[in-house]
């Protein structure tokens, strides 16, 4: 097939693109002039200089195009105006998929997010079963504008299937692994880790998936995906405690595991004071608001369907780890390797 990306200089993308070259499919990449495309270096794919906010240049790049892959998206948990991120997110979907639809593409794989799924009821102050992908999110869960940027984009590709775009929607969780260059918030924990920069943690989790499995599970669900249906790309042993997460690291790396619990209240007043210097030095905070509340609930899912209906592979979680410590070493991103697995 003859695939188009957009996204494709991302963590996501990048590792998307490697995949569907090593099956043997043709890619066509979106890409902004600016774009870091070291970790696409080597590989033979066709680029396009555009932007998801131009339609006609979406339009121009995916003539030809058998399948559409929309990764690309502005995904930041503080920005001194947040009008580019929905423009992206929102409005970019929109352009992407009406140009897929268009230029006669067979599917398009959109990748939302974890966050515009829902979490389950509380029982006892606990959510007693992880969540999946029926769940629906409710307002208040929608804590940052990544949240709903990327909510308002699921609505538009909902309602443009109503209307025969063959549009599946692929819901990643937390992936981790190599080609994270940014890195991005959940590739920053580790990079910090490594570099003894987490001197505490909150408590809180995530559902660790490696991203190679993620790039796959992409590519499974053009091949084997319900149209207007949506998939959770994680890993169904992967629901860590980010006391579990360190405690992992250590073993990986021999660095100690923070040892104290940030306290969720104190937490909030640091994330106050963080993003009160931000406005003026211009700088992102070290403590977003948006990192913080995301943190006051445990991100647990269920990624059965995905397994189940595209056979989504699942590689170790401590796996990812590893491979993104080993990641970030060799890209110099932290000071060097102690031990390893």
């Amino acid at each position: 097939m003859k695939c188009f990306v957009t996204g494709a200089s991302g963590f996501v993308g990048a590792n998307l693109v490697h995949e569907l070259l090593a099956r043997g499919h043709r890619v066509k990449a979106l890409v902004r002039a600016a774009s870091d495309l070291r970790s696409l270096d080597g590989l033979d794919f066709e680029r396009f200089e555009g932007d998801v906010n131009d339609r006609d240049s979406c339009v121009a790049a995916m003539r030809g195009c058998d399948w559409c892959f929309h990764v690309a998206a502005s995904y930041h948990l503080w920005l001194r105006s947040y009008a580019s991120m929905y423009a992206t997110n929102v409005e970019g979907t929109r352009n992407v998929i009406e140009a897929a639809i268009k230029v006669g593409c067979s599917r398009v794989i959109y990748t939302s997010t974890v966050g515009c799924i829902g979490l389950p009821q509380l029982v006892d102050g606990k959510r007693a079963d992880l969540a999946d992908e029926s769940v629906p999110v409710e307002t208040g869960q929608l804590t940052n504008h990544y949240k709903a940027s990327k909510w308002r984009a699921e609505q538009v590709a909902r309602k443009l299937v109503s209307i025969g775009a063959p549009v599946i929607i692929v819901n990643p969780s937390a992936p981790v692994g190599p080609r994270d260059i940014k890195p991005t918030p959940t590739g920053q924990i580790i990079v910090d880790f490594l570099n003894r920069k987490m001197p505490a943690y909150l408590d809180t989790g995530l559902n660790w998936v490696h991203v190679r499995d993620v790039a796959i599970g992409h590519i499974l669900a053009a091949e084997k995906g319900r149209v207007g249906e949506r998939y959770i790309l994680g890993n169904a042993e992967g629901n860590w405690t980010m006391k579990q997460t360190f405690a992992v690291l250590q073993e990986i790396t021999g660095i100690p595991a923070p040892k104290f619990r940030i306290p969720h209240d104190f937490a909030m007043l640091a994330a106050a004071a963080s993003e009160l210097g931000a406005k003026f030095t211009g700088k992102p905070p070290r403590v977003p608001f948006a990192g913080v509340r995301m943190a006051a609930d445990k991100m647990f899912f269920s990624p059965a369907k995905a397994i189940r209906e595209l056979g989504l592979p699942q590689t170790s979680p401590k796996q990812g780890l590893a491979d993104a410590v080993e990641w970030f070493h060799a890209n110099g991103y932290a000071k060097k390797v102690i031990s390893r697995v």
